[in-house]
C-alpha cells in the first residue's frame, strides 16, 4: 500500500514499512507480514521512542540514512568529505516512487551539496534488495569513505550467526549472543576470501534450523566487504552490509554519483532454512540460472590425478574410464600453457604449449568428444607470474603501489584488469583458446589475496572487481552456452555478487569428505547445491592426509554438483562398479537435489550430521544421516526427518547406490528395507539409526504412497 506518507511493501509473507515524514524517512518494520489493513500512523506511535536522561531532547529515531543530525550515535549509511568540509549531511526527502514491491527515495543536502538515493525492492521469494547512491551536487571533489545499506532489528533478535574459514576449512559456524557494542565482519582480502561469511544472521533466542527467526543480509559484490550487527546503548539494533572503501577509493567530481554494492536482505519466521529457502527460490527463479537451461553434468577434474603431468594416452586412458562410469563434463586443469610445469612460471602466457601440446589442444578435445564428454578447462587469468613472457613484456601491468612491487603469493602478482590494455590482452588471450577449440567450461581461479592493489596511485579493488564481472560476462556473450566456474584457491571468491555471473563454484580444495560435510552444510546456507562444486577425491585426502571409504565420500558428493577429482585409471574393478552405479543414481536423483527445500535437522549430539532435499511439494525426499564422529552412547540417537508433509503417508528404506557401510552392531534397525510412516510420525519419533562407524553415511530415500 501507497500514502502519501507511508510505503508497505509486502511479498511472500514479508512486509517492509516505511514512514516518508519530509523529515525523517525510516524503516518501521521489516519482517513478518503485517496484513494489508495494518494502521500505519498506529504503527508510527506505537514504535516513537521516549527520550532518556543524558541523551539527545528529541526522540531517537533511526532514518534510513542514519545521519548524525539527527541524534544518531550509531554508525551512519553514509560517511565521506568534501576536503574535511561536508563530513554530517542532513537530507530532506525531495521525492520518492514507488509499486506494490518497489521503492526508491531520494534525498538532499543544499548544504552539504549531496544527493542521495536509496532503494528497496522485492525481488521474488520474499527477498528484499536494497542499495543507495550518493551525487556530489556541490563543486569540490567529494571524499566517499562509506555507503552501507542499513535495516534496524527488533528487540527479539538476540543472537548472531556468521561464518568464518581459511583455506581447506570454510565456512565454519559463529554464533554469539549481541551485546552492547559492533559485530563486524570485514574483508580487505580484494576478493570475498575464504574467511567471507556469505550472509550474516541476527537470530531470535535459541533459533534453531527450522524454528524461530532470522533476519539476514548478503553483499552482492566479491570485492572488500563489511557486515555488521550493531547494538547502541539505547538497546536498539540493526543489521547492515555494505562493500569496505579503501582510503581515496572513491573521489566524487561534481555531478558524479556512486552507487554501492546491493545487499539481499531476507527474513525467515522458519528459522535458519527459511533464509535458505528464500535465497534458493529468488536464485532459482532467474532466467540464467543454470538449472534452468539444462541439469548439471556429472564432472570430472583431472587436477588431482595428473597435476602437471600433462600427457595425451594417459589423458586418454582417463577419458575412457570416464566414459565407462558415466561422466558428461572432462576438465583439464593447470598446466596447459606456456612455461607452466609448475606453479612457479608461466602464469599470464595464455598460450598452448608446444613443449606439453605439440598439436595443440585438439587431440585432447577429440578424444574427450569422441568419448562423448564435453571438454572444459582452467583459466587464472587475474594474476601473473614473475617469470613469465607477459611480466617481462609489460612490468607495469600489475596493481601495485608506490611505486613498488607488490609481495608476492603463491608465486604470483595481481594483473590490473582496471588497466584497459591489460583487461583487453586477457580478453583477448582467452577468447582466442575459447575460440580455437570446443570449451564449453572453464573453471577460474584466483589464488591470491589483493596486495597493495592499486592503479595509478589510487587503490582499485573496487573497479577490479567491476572488471572481472565485466570480462565474464563479455567470454559469455562472445561463447554462447559457455559456463564458468568460480574459483579462488577452493571456496575464496563464494558470494551473492559472483552468484550473478558465474555458473557454478568450487566449494573447497578440500575434498576430504569430513570436512566437506560441514564446508558444504554451511556454504549451502545461502548458495543452492546445483552451484556447488562436490567432488569424490580419491580414498587418501590430498589435503587432509584422512583415508575414506568410497560411500562416505561418494553420499557427500551427492548434495552438490557432482563430480570426481581423482585418478579413476587407479580404481579397482569393483570401485568402478560402484562409481558406475553412483553416477547413475546421481543422474536420477539430481532434479531432486537441485530443485527441492533444503533441510537441516537438528541432532542432540555432535558426532553425526542430518541433512537432506524434499521436493517442492513433498512428495519425495532424499537424506543423509553421516557420523562425524565417535558417539557417546551405545546406541544413537532418533533420526527426524523434517520438511514431510504432516499427513501424507511415504515409504522410507535405505539406499546404497555405492555399497553398504560397514554396520558395528550385531543386529540393524527393521526399517532399513521399509518402512511406511507419515510426515508428521518422521518428524516427531524419528528411524533409529544403524550403528556406523566413524566417518560413514548412510543415504535415505522417502517418497509419498
Amino acid at each position: 500500500m501507497i500514502t502519501s506518507k507511508f510505503v508497505h511493501l509486502r511479498q511472500d509473507g514479508v512486509s517492509l514499512l516505511v514512514s516518508l515524514a519530509s523529515d525523517l524517512v525510516q524503516v518501521l518494520h521489516w519482517g513478518s507480514d503485517l496484513g494489508a489493513d495494518a494502521d500505519f500512523q498506529s504503527i508510527l506511535s506505537a514504535t516513537t521512542e521516549p527520550t532518556a536522561h543524558a541523551e539527545g531532547d528529541l526522540p531517537e529515531q533511526h532514518g534510513i540514512w542514519r545521519e548524525a543530525a539527527r541524534s544518531t550515535t550509531g554508525a551512519p549509511a553514509l560517511s565521506g568529505h568534501r576536503n574535511g568540509q561536508d563530513f554530517s549531511p542532513l537530507f530532506a526527502l525531495e521525492s520518492f516512487d514507488a509499486t506494490e514491491t518497489t521503492l526508491v527515495v531520494n534525498g538532499v543536502d543544499r548544504v552539504a551539496g549531496l544527493g542521495i538515493e536509496t532503494s528497496f525492492r522485492f525481488v521474488g521469494a520474499g527477498v528484499l534488495v536494497t542499495a543507495t547512491s550518493v551525487t556530489n551536487l556541490a563543486s569540490g571533489k567529494y571524499f566517499l569513505n562509506e555507503l552501507a545499506s542499513y535495516l534496524p532489528l527488533p528487540d527479539r533478535a538476540m543472537e548472531s550467526l556468521d561464518f568464518s574459514g581459511r583455506w581447506v576449512k570454510e565456512r565454519q559456524p559463529v554464533r554469539r549472543q549481541i551485546q552492547p557494542g559492533v559485530i563486524s565482519r570485514e574483508v580487505r582480502e580484494g576478493r570475498s576470501s575464504h574467511d567471507y561469511t556469505i550472509v550474516q544472521m541476527a537470530l531470535s533466542a535459541g533459533a534453531q534450523y527450522r524454528a524461530g527467526e532470522a533476519w539476514s543480509m548478503g553483499l552482492m559484490f566479491s570485492g572488500n566487504s563489511k557486515h555488521t550487527i550493531e547494538q547502541l546503548q539505547s538497546g536498539r539494533k540493526a543489521i547492515s552490509a555494505g562493500e569496505l572503501l579503501m582510503p581515496g577509493e572513491i573521489i566524487l567530481d561534481e555531478g558524479q554519483s556512486h552507487s554501492s554494492a546491493e545487499v539481499a536482505a531476507i527474513y525467515s519466521d522458519k528459522g535458519i532454512d527459511g533464509v535458505t529457502d528464500r535465497s534458493y527460490r529468488w536464485l532459482r527463479s532467474r532466467p540464467n540460472h543454470p538449472t534452468n537451461i539444462r541439469p548439471r553434468p556429472l564432472t570430472l577434474n583431472v587436477w588431482e590425478a595428473v597435476y602437471f603431468d600433462h600427457d595425451l594416452a594417459r589423458l586418454t586412458e582417463l577419458a575412457k574410464v570416464a566414459e565407462e562410469i558415466g561422466v558428461e563434463r572432462f576438465v583439464l586443469d593447470d598446466g596447459w600453457f606456456g612455461s607452466r610445469r609448475d606453479d612457479t612460471k608461466g602464469l599470464g602466457d595464455w598460450v598452448v604449449s608446444d613443449e606439453v601440446w605439440p598439436e595443440g589442444l585438439g587431440p585432447l578435445v577429440d578424444v574427450v568428444k569422441k568419448h562423448g564428454m564435453e571438454f572444459g578447462l582452467w583459466f587464472e587469468g587475474e594474476m601473473v607470474n614473475p617469470d613469465s613472457d607477459l611480466y617481462r613484456a609489460h612490468p607495469d601491468w600489475i596493481l601495485s603501489a608506490g611505486g613498488r612491487v607488490p609481495p608476492t603469493g603463491r608465486g604470483q602478482l595481481v594483473l590490473d584488469l582496471t588497466n584497459p590494455d591489460c583487461y583487453q590482452h586477457v580478453l583477448s588471450h582467452v577468447d582466442a583458446v575459447l575460440s580455437a577449440y570446443d570449451i564449453s567450461y572453464i573453471k577460474w581461479d584466483h589464488n591470491r589475496p589483493l596486495v597493495e592493489p592499486g592503479h595509478g596511485g589510487q587503490a582499485a579493488v573496487h573497479k577490479q572487481t567491476e572488471a572481472i564481472y565485466r570480462l565474464f560476462s563479455q567470454l559469455k556473450q562472445n561463447h554462447p552456452g559457455l559456463e564458468i566456474e568460480s574459483c579462488a584457491s577452493g571456496g575464496g571468491r563464494i558470494d551473492l555478487g559472483m552468484a550473478q555471473v558465474v555458473d557454478r563454484f568450487w566449494v573447497s580444495d578440500c575434498n576430504d569428505a569430513l570436512e566437506r560435510q560441514q564446508i558444504q552444510r554451511y556454504t549451502q546456507i545461502a548458495i543452492p547445491p546445483e552451484m556447488l562444486g562436490s567432488h569424490i577425491g580419491p580414498t587418501e585426502s590430498h589435503t587432509t592426509g584422512r583415508v575414506h571409504n568410497l560411500g562416505f565420500r561418494a553420499i557427500t558428493a551427492l548434495f552438490g554438483h557432482a563430480g570426481l577429482e581423482w585418478d579413476i585409471t587407479q580404481t579397482s574393478p569393483e570401485e568402478r562398479e560402484l562409481l558406475t552405479s553412483w553416477v547413475s543414481y546421481y543422474k536420477a536423483k539430481r532434479d531432486l537435489v537441485h530443485s527441492g527445500q533444503m533441510v537441516r535437522v537438528e541432532t542432540a549430539n555432535d558426532s553425526s550430521l542430518v541433512h537432506g532435499v524434499v521436493s517442492q511439494d513433498g512428495t519425495a525426499a532424499l537424506f543423509a544421516y553421516a557420523t562425524t564422529a565417535g558417539q557417546g552412547p551405545s546406541r544413537p540417537n532418533a533420526l527426524r526427518l523434517e520438511g514431510l508433509n504432516p499427513a501424507t503417508s511415504y515409504r522410507v528404506k535405505a539406499v546404497f547406490p555405492v555399497g553398504k557401510p560397514v554396520f558395528q552392531e550385531r543386529t540393524s534397525p527393521a526399517w532399513l528395507d521399509g518402512v511406511t510412516m507419515t510426515g508428521t510420525a518422521l518428524s516427531q519419533i524419528g528411524l533409529r539409526p544403524p550403528i556406523l562407524f566413524p566417518e560413514n553415511a548412510l543415504l535415505i530415500e522417502i517418497e509419498a504412497l
